[in-house]
Parts: structure tokens; C-alpha cells; sequence
């Protein structure tokens, strides 16, 4: 199966500015992200950007670079500027991976595009992982997913969704666990195939991914399909403040002390 992968990155992040080049064991976050797609087994991988800067550091290692608009303001939009300005066949396979995900396991990328692959009807595909404690539930910064008999989407939010209403009202809510019915945190990778890509910024912003600040609710209001399937591995977070960019740094120093012994002792034996 071939597949194409494009990272939309953005210097102007709110919280982060500069993210994707912020120095992570020694070279820019980007190039992790970009490594992590090439080892998916992906025939492309490119990055999509405004900023002159972060061309320069993806060029300057070999990586492909289209230019993009400054007016996006999403990294969807972003991705159908791509797919338009390289032609591609509608029936192309593009996944959407994040410049802000250096720990991305490869083998998500290729599982996100097989999926689409196998859903010939979905308009999207993307990975769910089961939520397993109350602080998760509760934080709207985590992102939850019902899913259909089928494994297709039937709303994503940030509240805590479905709501077991016997469950939650024998306790309160922050120390009760529902049983009823499982929950699912989304995780925000994304399989397209280039048609859509290309229909996508024709679609008006609905009212839902307004409230919630969800961009994938605009695909569902408009009728179409997101396939959602759960995720073969749990992928690490990704990088949104300055505690998140510590704790990468920290498990990347340690895994380059890891690999360092290895190597001293395969040179022993």
C-alpha cells in the first residue's frame, strides 16, 4: 500500500512559539516527527509550512518542503493547498502527522492509512485508545470519541462522552468510574484521500466545531464519514507546553544513554 505523509508546521504557536524547531537532544522537533514518518514505510513525506525558517532547517536535512498560505487556519486547509499544488490522484492516500509529535511510533502512521485503505466508504480515518482513569474523563484538553457498531464516529468532544447518567449520579463526578459503557480519548492522526483533501475548505464551519473547538465535528456535520479505529500501540503525547517539551527531552536524553550501553556492550561481547 502506498501512502503519502505531510506535517503541516507552524511557527506562531501560542503557547510554544517556534515549536517545531525547538531543540529536543540536540536537533529541532521537526526532524523527529519527520524521521518517525519516514520510518512508517511512507512512498512521500513532506512538510507544509509559511515560515521561511522552518524551510530552511527542513531543506537544509533533505526534506521536501511545499510553501503554503499564511491564511490557513488549520492545518487541514494547509494539507488541501498541498494536494492541490502537487496534483495528486484523488485516490491518494495522505496522512496528516503532526509537528509536534516526535514520538509518534511509526507503526500508528501505517495502521491510520491501511485503515482508510480498507474503508473504501469512510471519508476519514483516524485511532482512538481506551480511557482508563477519571483524570483523562474529566480534562477537556483530552479529546473523546463515541464510536458506531462499525467503528465510524459518531461525535467526538471534549466532555465526557457518553454520559452514564445511573453511573454518575450514585457519585459524584470527579471520583466515580462509569462500568456501563466503554470510553475512548481520540487520538489526533489523520488519513485522507487527496479528493477529499481538495473538497474539504468548500465545506462551511459548523456550529459544533465552533462550541467545541474540534475541526473533524465540521466533517461530521456536513454528513460525512470518519472511521475510527483503536490504536494498535498508546502513543506518548505530543509536545503543547513547556512541562511536555521537559519530559520529551528527559525520555529522549535517557533513550540516547540506553542505546549508548547497548552499543558499549555489543562491543564487549
Amino acid at each position: 500500500m502506498s501512502y503519502k505523509v505531510i506535517i503541516p508546521a507552524r511557527y506562531g504557536a501560542s503557547r510554544l512559539p517556534g515549536k517545531p524547531l525547538l531543540d529536543l537532544a540536540g536537533k529541532p522537533m521537526l526532524l523527529y516527527v519527520v524521521e518517525k514518518a519516514q520510518k512508517s514505510g511512507a512512498g512521500e513525506v513532506l512538510v507544509a509550512t509559511d515560515d521561511r525558517r522552518i524551510e530552511a532547517i527542513a531543506q537544509g536535512h533533505g526534506v521536501q518542503v511545499c510553501m503554503t498560505s499564511i491564511q490557513h487556519d488549520s492545518g487541514t486547509n494547509r494539507l488541501a493547498e498541498v494536494v492541490t499544488h502537487k496534483d495528486y490522484p484523488d485516490q491518494t492516500i495522505i496522512i496528516n502527522v503532526q509537528g509536534d509529535e516526535p514520538l509518534l511510533p511509526p507503526s500508528l502512521i501505517a495502521q491510520t492509512a491501511e485503515d482508510l485503505e480498507t474503508h473504501p466508504e469512510a471519508d476519514i480515518a483516524t485511532l482512538c485508545v481506551p480511557i482508563a482513569n477519571q483524570e483523562e474523563l474529566f480534562d477537556p484538553n483530552i479529546v473523546k470519541v463515541v464510536r458506531d457498531t462499525q467503528g465510524y464516529a459518531l461525535y467526538f468532544s471534549r466532555a465526557p462522552i457518553p454520559w452514564a447518567r445511573e453511573d454518575f449520579a450514585a457519585k459524584t463526578t470527579e471520583s466515580s468510574w462509569p462500568t456501563s459503557c466503554p470510553y475512548y480519548r481520540h487520538i489526533g492522526l489523520y488519513a485522507y484521500r487527496a479528493g477529499f483533501l481538495r473538497r474539504y475548505p468548500r465545506l462551511p464551519a459548523s456550529p459544533l466545531e465552533q462550541a467545541e473547538c474540534l475541526e473533524q465535528l465540521r466533517v461530521l456535520y456536513h454528513g460525512g464519514r470518519i472511521h475510527v479505529a483503536i490504536a494498535g500501540t498508546i502513543p506518548p503525547p505530543g509536545v503543547d507546553t513547556l512541562a511536555d517539551l521537559e519530559r520529551v527531552r528527559q525520555l529522549l536524553a535517557q533513550e540516547k544513554i540506553t542505546t549508548k550501553n547497548e552499543a558499549q556492550s555489543s562491543d564487549i561481547i
